[in-house]
């Protein structure tokens, strides 16, 4: 590319749609239980522009109220649409908070499409010696695309593709850009209800376009078409020009290109972590601020005294090192502030114990079987609870303490602190509370251990109470606690070669880790078990759920059995059939 400044306009809907569609069958719904697909799908696609790309100039563009010009002309304009499903209705006044605090300016003219806007700036821009960028998968864009005018295509599977002249010439089949106007009046137009001449599709539109140049080149030439064809062009010459002219973008919307009006500016970071925060977009905070801030910078944390007031994390902000959008001055980049209302361990009273060898033990296990009603969470070398080994048992059954009795390295000696447990964990009246038991019950097996007595498990009763939400307890921490739990990461590092075992962790670290968990997760318990009652699905939860959890875990610990000497018979034959 030349070194002209760069102008990114896009397809607010095109995209507001395809980030609510790409999450249809697994939608994201926060704890209101309002689906967030649409807000979460878009952010994602115009922060993956902004880190890709960098741009200089950029705006988000949005239809409103339709197509008046085109409607007059055909009342049946894009009639055939389904209502706008209503988690894209609530989600469009929140993206437009979003670009809002973001800085970023929404073009919208009243009576006209996106792509109208998106035309009639692009062709300005480019007498202003701008390259512009349309971001949106819609094919009806080609027809603008020259030398430095682009589309810059979403793919399927992530990433973009840019068109250029050559890659519009290639996918049409056509000289020039234009003629993709001709193409789609041709063929007409089934989202936007353009009829387009009958019996014509994409390789006859094709076909005609390479020998008549254009749908007046055809239209004066139907003399050369023979039998039913011939019909049914001369037919609908009307509605062939009729169809043209409806899939032409207009290119003289009453909008300006004033180039100070579209520069990338400083976002308003607090608000956007506001608006994010909101909406339980976690995740989306941290691509935001990696967006908007060079990789090399870190962020640095604060912790307070739980009856203190939060204090401020220190971000960097958008503008400094290697990632500049804010200008070319030497003045020092500020630091955005972001204020953070979440608990974590850091800021927290607790009191997590390690349980010592010998005395310190038995005295634990005396004070064990006292309680009703116990959490606890097994710690092990991996995730595969058939080969994974105990590293260690936290116990939970007051708010902010809890303890941890780590296990030895030899699964002798793991037995034999196992059977200390084992009253406790065969103990009919003590109920047991995890997040994930059946993990848990299927570690114990393998020391040969039942668990019995009444079961809570909090992901299965947030299944129950909110079915479209995710349950991994992380989420639950932050959406119902307001709190923000150690990240397994920050103890063995992410996954790979160098990834450590729980039990290379330091016991102190092991001990605060764990036992989080499972003060955490025993007061989830305590807000699920109202709300499963609430919800009407307490009977569910003790009669189907519970007791499938128990099925379950023990149909997975007893597998299944495989004829080997069948499936390898049954293979060789299948691969003599390929073959011959």
């Amino acid at each position: 590319m030349s070194d002209k400044k760069r102008l990114f306009l896009v397809d607010a809907y095109a995209l507001i749609f395809r980030g609510y569609y790409a999450f249809i069958k697994n939608p994201r719904i926060n704890s209101k239980g309002m689906d967030t697909s649409a807000i979460l799908g878009f952010t994602n696609s115009l922060l993956d522009v902004i880190k890709r790309e960098r741009p200089d100039h950029l705006a988000v563009c949005f239809d409103k109220g339709g197509s008046h010009a085109r409607n007059e002309i055909f009342p049946e304009y894009k009639a055939n649409r389904d209502e706008t499903p209503e988690a894209i209705k609530i989600a469009v006044p929140y993206i437009e908070k979003i670009l809002e605090a973001m800085h970023i300016p929404i073009i919208v003219k009243e009576g006209f499409e996106a792509d109208d806007v998106i035309g009639t700036l692009a062709k300005k821009a480019e007498k202003e010696g701008y390259q512009t960028f349309m971001v949106t998968p819609d094919k009806d864009f080609a027809q603008l695309v020259s030398e430095n005018i682009f589309m810059y295509r979403p793919v399927f599977g992530g990433g973009y593709e840019t068109w250029g002249i050559p890659e519009v010439q290639a996918k049409f089949e056509v000289e020039d850009p234009l003629q993709v106007i001709d193409f789609l009046g041709m063929m007409g137009d089934s989202a936007d209800n353009i009829p387009g001449l009958p019996g014509v599709g994409e390789k006859t539109a094709k076909k005609f376009l390479k020998e008549y140049g254009s749908m007046e080149g055809l239209l004066a030439n139907t003399d050369q078409l023979k039998g039913k064809m011939k019909e049914k062009v001369e037919g609908a010459k009307e509605l062939g020009l009729l169809s043209k002219e409806l899939a032409t973008i207009m290119l003289d919307v009453p909008v300006e290109f004033h180039e100070k009006d579209f520069e990338m500016s400083k976002p308003d970071i607090q608000g956007v972590a506001d608006i994010f925060e909101e909406l339980e977009f976690r995740r989306l905070i941290d691509n935001f601020l990696k967006t908007f801030a060079p990789e090399e910078v870190k962020s640095t944390t604060t912790t307070t005294h739980k009856t203190e007031a939060p204090k401020k994390v220190a971000r960097p902000s958008a503008g400094a090192g290697q990632f500049s959008l804010f200008g070319g001055d030497n003045e020092p980049s500020q630091e955005a502030l972001i204020t953070s209302s979440r608990n974590n361990i850091q800021n927290t009273e607790h009191f997590y114990q390690t349980v010592q060898a010998g005395m310190g033990t038995k005295l634990f296990i005396g004070n064990l079987m006292k309680q009703p009603s116990v959490c606890f969470d097994t710690e092990t070398t991996g995730l595969n609870p058939l080969t994974a080994e105990l590293v260690g048992i936290a116990f939970s059954w007051e708010t902010g303490k809890g303890f941890y009795l780590p296990f030895p390295e030899d699964q002798a000696e793991a037995q034999d602190l196992i059977e200390l447990l084992r009253p406790f964990f065969e103990a009919e009246h003590i109920e047991k509370i995890g997040q994930n038991l059946k993990y848990d019950i299927k570690v114990l097996a393998k020391y040969n251990v039942q668990v019995k007595g009444k079961l809570f498990d909090t992901m299965l009763a947030h299944y129950l109470i909110n079915p479209d939400m995710r349950h991994n307890m992380d989420i639950l921490a932050e959406t119902y606690l307001n709190y923000t739990p150690v990240s397994i990461t920050e103890l063995i590092g992410k996954k790979g070669k160098n990834q450590l075992s729980m039990r290379q962790v330091p016991i102190d670290q092991q001990t605060e880790y764990a036992v989080e968990d499972t003060d955490i997760t025993l007061q989830l318990k305590e807000h699920f078990q109202n709300e499963l009652g609430q919800a009407n699905t307490q009977k569910l939860f003790d009669e189907i759920e519970i007791p499938l959890l128990r099925v379950l875990a023990a149909m997975e610990l007893e597998g299944i059995n495989l004829n080997a000497k069948f499936l390898e018979s049954l293979s060789s034959e299948l691969d003599k059939d390929i073959k011959y």
